[in-house]
């Protein structure tokens, strides 16, 4: 299994992009009153404080699938969430280097359907983050630490 992770976020790094934004703001007459440096900004959009998201500003991992997050790429913490579909509820959330090392894992979820996951003490780089579902699925996401 770590082979397949490993070989998926191998894969899936080299179409990787992130980028940075400068956003400016204009007065009515046309001059420019603020320029903005955004970081993981998605669409022009500026990253928002964990507390005030909202389902709109969630990444869904997959069009069929029930995980969703924020921000991608991440620089602090990572916000994630999941809908239980019949039953099947996440056991545990582990996180993985690009190497295949462990490097966090978070047990006995089963009442939850969130997890705040820290990542600034990590270098920048690619990370895996495996959920691991009661009956006995994994789903995995990559994500793209700043």
């Amino acid at each position: 299994m770590k082979h397949f992770i490993l070989f998926m976020l191998l894969g899936s790094s080299v179409l990787a992009t992130a980028q940075n934004k400068i956003l400016f703001s204009y007065d009515t007459a046309g001059n420019q009153i603020n320029r903005e440096l955004c970081i993981n900004c998605q669409t022009g959009k500026k990253a928002i404080d964990v507390k005030k998201i909202t389902k709109e500003d969630l990444i869904k991992s997959d069009v069929s699938d029930q995980i969703s997050y924020y921000p991608n790429p991440v620089k602090e913490e990572l916000y994630l969430a999941w809908d239980l579909v019949n039953n099947n509820t996440v056991t545990s959330i582990q996180v993985y280097s690009l190497s295949g090392q462990l490097l966090q894992s978070f047990q006995n979820m089963n009442k939850s359907n969130r997890q705040n996951i820290p990542f600034a003490n990590y270098p920048r780089g690619v990370y895996a983050v495996v959920l691991f579902y009661s009956n006995g699925e994994q789903k995995s996401i990559k994500i793209i630490k700043q």
